[in-house]
């Protein structure tokens, strides 16, 4: 999908739209610059960190990954009558 003015036929909102202006782009090369710089500079100090980020990462999945599972109880009396 080519996003060029030319090209686009529909309107980007939002964080889409400034993802993909020039200012965007540069603030997405800026970080995966810094994040290549970090991981492998200091790599050493993600692995001291590392078990207590997958602990950490435990309880968040929890929180926010029940989301989705379907339980809609509104729904469900309404089917019941």
């Amino acid at each position: 999908m080519h996003h060029n003015d030319k090209n686009c036929v529909h309107q980007h909102k939002g964080l889409l739209a400034f993802l993909l202006s020039w200012r965007g782009v540069v603030l997405i090369l800026a970080l995966a610059g810094v994040s290549y710089y970090l991981l492998t500079q200091h790599l050493e100090h993600l692995a001291v960190a590392l078990p207590y980020l997958i602990l950490l990462a435990c309880p968040l999945m929890h929180i926010f990954g029940h989301g989705g599972n379907g339980h809609h109880h509104a729904d469900d009396d309404k089917e019941k009558k």
